[in-house]
């Protein structure tokens, strides 16, 4: 049995620009210089806590929870603005789903939105869990969202793989023990999947089939 666990933003979906709102609506309300939504993509991929406070210019680093507080606000309104999922994805999970593969989400992202937005664009997708940043689970690379994953799996001999767009998701498949691919198309690119080790590196979503059939 084989089991494919993803990484949400930059991963399956394209959230980049609805984040990068969120966050810009913040910091003019506290009257801080906004980001373009490059920028933004070396600022995700630990949690919405630590996207406000690298967002936050020096000197007005105390305001890393108002600006959160701001960023949930507005994000729990516009998530699914301009979040788009990646091309190739959806044919992509079809065809795993299909072919017996168990299927997960786990992402730093907050749980509540994370489960809409894959509720809302992967409707037909099932997922044995969507498990997203709550204030009682570490974020990744820490593993306890895959140790909450793995206890939903059957109990049987599962070959278990870790996909997603940045080192924080290599860096939590080695801590687990797992196999990761990376995903070239995200928000991080190839270069840093390499340098933290990644097992294979997908260039687009079809390549992640192969991998996982190995």
């Amino acid at each position: 049995m084989k089991t494919a666990i993803f990484d949400l933003d930059g991963t399956l979906a394209n959230t980049l620009c609805d984040l990068g709102d969120a966050v810009n609506y913040g910091l003019e309300k506290l009257g801080c210089p906004v980001h373009d939504y490059e920028s933004y993509k070396k600022m995700v991929g630990n949690g919405a806590k630590k996207l406000c406070e690298r967002a936050l210019p020096e000197g007005r680093k105390d305001k890393a929870a108002e600006l959160h507080r701001l960023f949930k606000d507005y994000y729990s309104r516009h998530y699914l603005d301009k979040t788009k999922l990646y091309d190739g994805i959806k044919d992509t999970l079809k065809k795993l789903q299909s072919s017996g593969v168990i299927l997960a989400v786990a992402t730093n992202k907050p749980e509540d939105t994370a489960r809409e937005i894959v509720w809302e664009l992967l409707p037909d997708i099932e997922f044995v869990k969507i498990l997203g940043g709550v204030d009682y689970r570490p974020v990744k690379p820490d593993i306890a969202v895959l140790i909450e994953i793995f206890a939903a799996l059957p109990d049987e001999e599962n070959q278990v793989c870790m996909i997603g767009d940045s080192n924080v998701d290599i860096q939590t498949a080695k801590n687990a023990g797992i196999r990761s691919i990376g995903c070239a198309w995200g928000f991080r690119g190839r270069a840093e999947l390499e340098a933290e080790g990644a097992d294979f590196i997908a260039e687009k979503p079809s390549d992640i089939i192969g991998f996982i059939s190995e």
